[in-house]
């Protein structure tokens, strides 16, 4: 039995990572005629990467694999999804910088959050390693 001392926060920080760059592809491209928005659903990528349903599993021939994809956690890859406007563009874009904006904040607050509750747990690790000093 494999026992991850980071619990669910190493995969929210590969996901939050990927999501933080579909969102800053968002607003850079919010002035390209045509550009559709895309996200993905955090809580059911994590969801799934929790309970391992969906294609979030790699398969390999061999518990020793390394993951393709550099980067990111081994077996995440969540289902990206095209956002529908709330206001359409006339020129068929469909980012809308306000929607974009506030889910990039949220998202980074998060994926801090995960890294803080990381980096306490090998301070923890570290000060039992050491004896407590």
């Amino acid at each position: 039995m494999d026992i991850d001392p980071f619990g669910n926060h190493a995969k929210a920080l590969s996901l939050r990572t990927q999501r933080n760059e579909l969102l800053a592809n968002n607003l850079a491209n919010a002035d390209t005629p045509g550009y559709k928005a895309r996200d993905i659903d955090f809580r059911a990528a994590m969801r799934a990467a929790e309970t391992g349903g969906g294609n979030l599993r790699m398969a390999t021939t061999d518990a020793q694999h390394i993951p393709t994809s550099p980067g990111r956690a081994p077996g995440l890859d969540p289902a990206v999804a095209y956002r529908i406007p709330l206001q359409p563009s006339v020129d068929g874009n469909t980012v809308e910088a306000d929607v974009e904006q506030a889910n990039y904040a949220e998202n980074v607050m998060g994926y801090q959050a995960s890294l803080m509750f990381i980096n306490r747990k090998i301070r923890g690790l570290t000060l039992a390693i050491r004896g407590g000093s």
